[in-house]
């Protein structure tokens, strides 16, 4: 049987996870056919999914109800309707895990989105989760805030599975990256092993060329078109800045992991790279390719992690080829520090800023609906 186009990608050393949980497809059967049939290596769940299931199928019912009638708070609820999901998951995805040798098979889960900029709690958090949860394939996920570097390197020497999200800018990553490795450091240095800690670093692509391309087409707006040739530079960077900055993150994941003596001798101790993973690579823009965040960054311990719609388009009309995201880093180079132009004028430090605030207010307004909701069938059926 001719292999489909997930399986051509991960022989390519890239693995496919579905940014997608609920529990129907968990109880239908569907994440694990899609696992089996598929090839799909992981999941990445989010407030958002959970929110729309919880309050537009009944297989939650049961579980709320008997909460509520013994008294649990909002929060207990949540966390036991969303435990209990992220268990299972981990469940049919732990023959990957297995398999893999803990590469791959992980099922990601998202703390408040409150605790973004509060370092004591999130780790507190994610150390609570953790233990909670009990299975050794989900990662918690800590955003790449200011504030969130620390705790990520507090989480990772305290044993806990890190998928760092948010990640915008190069600087931000290599703080992720770095945090990761010292957090390992100081678990050799306590004696304590680091060959079942795993972690992602969740590079977010859509998002950035949105914002570049506002800029872009506010630029557009004010020359007019009288000077066609400042129009048709402008025009040149439209859709291209995620992904020549992915690639260039590639290059510093490179530098960190594969070619460090400092990494070498944690890797002696049986640690796992810290694999960079693509988010947000849904095409916003329909003059876009819908797998052109699949297409061109395919290559060795990355990871793309993709909705379900964005799947049937890779399993449909995707192109796999080996290590392109290799492919262009001089262009890439070139085409970020022409962005400072004077005539191109974009403070690409100022859009990163500007997207992890942004980043945060999009995890917390979900999270917060999802609450809300589910206080609002939590009545309703304790009301029955």
């Amino acid at each position: 049987m001719a292999k489909n186009k997930i399986e051509q990608i991960k022989e390519y050393g890239q693995s496919i996870w579905i940014d997608y949980l609920d529990r129907q497809m968990i109880e239908s059967g569907e994440l694990k056919r899609m696992v089996e049939e598929e090839g799909i290596r992981g999941v990445t769940s989010n407030p958002k999914t959970f929110c729309k299931a919880i309050t537009s199928q009944d297989n939650y019912d049961d579980d709320i109800r008997m909460a509520a009638d013994a008294g649990q708070s909002i929060q207990d609820i949540y966390e036991a309707l969303i435990f209990k999901d992220i268990r299972n998951a981990c469940d049919i995805l732990l023959p990957v895990y297995e398999l893999t040798d803990r590469m791959d098979g992980y099922v990601s889960l998202e703390l408040p989105p409150a605790l973004a900029r509060d370092t004591a709690a999130t780790v507190k958090e994610a150390k609570r989760y953790f233990r909670a949860i009990d299975r050794p394939n989900v990662l918690i996920k800590i955003p790449g805030t200011k504030e969130g570097i620390p705790a990520i390197r507090q989480a990772i020497a305290a044993g806990v599975n890190v998928n760092v999200t948010l990640l915008f800018s190069l600087g931000s990553y290599e703080q992720a990256a770095q945090a990761y490795i010292k957090g390992l450091e100081e678990r050799v240095d306590n004696g304590e092993p680091i060959d079942k800690i795993a972690s992602v670093a969740s590079f977010f692509l859509s998002r950035i060329n949105v914002k570049v391309d506002e800029r872009l087409d506010q630029r557009l707006r004010t020359i007019g078109t009288e000077n066609l040739s400042e129009e048709a530079r402008l025009q040149e960077f439209k859709g291209k800045v995620a992904i020549a900055n992915a690639k260039l993150a590639y290059q510093t994941f490179q530098k960190l992991f594969l070619e460090s003596d400092r990494w070498d001798a944690l890797a002696e101790q049986g640690a796992h790279v810290q694999r960079v993973l693509w988010a947000s690579t849904s095409t916003k823009n329909p003059d876009y390719s819908d797998v052109m965040y699949v297409d061109e960054l395919i290559g060795p311990y990355t990871i793309n992690t993709l909705p379900p719609k964005s799947i049937e388009a890779v399993l449909d009309h995707a192109h796999p080829s080996p290590n392109q995201v290799e492919e262009g880093v001089e262009e890439a180079q070139k085409l970020i520090n022409s962005l400072s132009a004077s005539d191109i004028q974009i403070d690409l430090t100022q859009v990163m800023a500007e997207l992890i605030e942004e980043g945060i207010q999009k995890f917390a307004e979900p999270h917060d609906e999802l609450m809300r909701s589910l206080e609002a069938k939590t009545k309703e059926l304790a009301a029955v």
